[in-house]
Parts: C-alpha cells; structure tokens; sequence
C-alpha cells in the first residue's frame, strides 16, 4: 500500500494510490493528515480504499513531504561501506564508525516529490545523497533490536542533499544539512508488507537524468533495527 501527503488547491490532504491516482482519505477517515492516521494506529484502515476510484490523478497533484510535519529527523551518517571507501578516495579520512552516527535535519529543510531543491547562496558545493527513510509508526524507548521493525509505519525515498563545504566547517556535519529546501522525502510511504527485505532495496540518484549514485541498503554497517534501537 502506497500513502501520500499533498496539496490540491488551498487544501492540504492525504490519500491511498490507487490507479495512477489518489483516494483522498483527509474526509473519508476524518483524519487531519497521515501523520495523525499513524500516531492514531489506524494505517491499515487505509487499505480498504485501494479499490475505489480516485479523486484526482497523480499528475494533478502538489506531492508534500510524505509527513509535512514530523517531530523528528534523525539521519544516520557515513552508514554505508562503499560511500566511506568515497570519502577516503577525495582524501578524507573516514573510520568505519562502531555507533551510529546520528544527526538531526530540521522539518523544513524538506520538500516533497518534484519540488526544487534550494542551492544556498552562501555555497556552489551542493551535493546529493540518496538515502532510504524509515518512518516510525508506534513510538517507544529503549527499543530491542529484536522487535525494533514492529515500530515502522512504513518506508519511503530521501534525498539528503547536502552543502559539503559547510559540512565540514567544523566536526558536526549538521549545518551543511539543514538549510531550507535541501532535502526531499517522497513520493510516498510504502508499507512494511510490500517490502520483502529493508536490507535488499537498490538506492539509486540520478542527476539530469544520468545515474551517479547506485548502490544497495544490505551495504548499511549499522542496520534499521540497530539504529532505531540507538535512536530510542
């Protein structure tokens, strides 16, 4: 099951895809937006709605943040063997690091599928990094590694782009992560049942068109389970 957040006129709402379009779901589950669907645990009641016609076509639509409000961003830095062996190759030295290395991006950095990403103009070293998000459904603490995946809601696509030469003003990498409208998470959320395996999914960006990053979720050094539980 796919879910969207997005805008049609003045209105902001959320729906089920469904037939190349969206089954808006704001109304029908008097449900303010799929942030609120999810922190009530009524996600699967969505599903019931896949078959009917939808309201308005894909293409008619303002795609929004997968969750335009969330209370959290954590994102997990250097987390894939093949982009630290990248690093090194520009002459950075990077350890492979023993805990996840955490960061926080702040909610409006992001913008949702097909909107523009902001190049500061403090900077010409805007970056790209394709990553996989993770959205938390059911919250806890001091999660177990065991049963950490019971607590996702669903999975969706995350272009954490970056500005590198702030980045790397100091040790903490989080200015060049935050400025507004440098990231984009979307189209939309997937739902844990149509992903077989969170550690097998091909990561790709293309930039104009041509493929500069193609790698694999299974080369992650801290995995999903691990880092929720570190999160927690």
């Amino acid at each position: 099951m796919r879910l969207v957040s997005f805008r049609t006129g003045n209105r902001d709402a959320f729906g089920v895809v469904a037939q190349n379009g969206v089954v808006d779901l704001s109304a029908r589950l008097g449900v303010k937006s799929l942030k609120d669907l999810i922190a009530a645990g009524r996600i699967s009641e969505a599903a019931r709605f896949r078959s009917e016609q939808p309201d308005y076509p894909l293409g008619e639509i303002e795609f929004l943040p997968v969750i335009p409000d969330p209370a959290h961003v954590w994102c997990l830095a250097i987390n894939y063997n093949e982009h630290i062996e990248e690093i090194r190759t520009h002459g950075i030295q990077r350890e492979t690091p023993k805990k996840p290395a955490l960061f926080m991006r702040y909610p409006d950095t992001m913008v949702g599928h097909k909107q523009p990403l902001l190049k500061p103009k403090v900077s010409d070293d805007f970056d790209y990094e394709g990553e996989l998000a993770v959205i938390i459904g059911k919250g806890g603490r001091h999660i177990d590694e065991a049963r950490a995946l019971d607590h996702v809601a669903g999975y969706s696509i995350f272009q954490d782009a970056s500005v590198r030469d702030w980045q790397f003003h100091t040790r903490q990498i989080a200015p060049g992560k935050n400025f507004r409208a440098s990231a984009a998470l979307g189209p939309w959320l997937v739902t844990p049942e149509e992903i077989s395996d969170p550690h097998n999914l091909r990561v790709q960006t293309r930039v104009n068109g041509s493929i500069l990053q193609d790698g694999n979720s299974k080369d992650m050094i801290h995995r999903i389970p691990a880092f929720i539980s570190y999160a927690s």
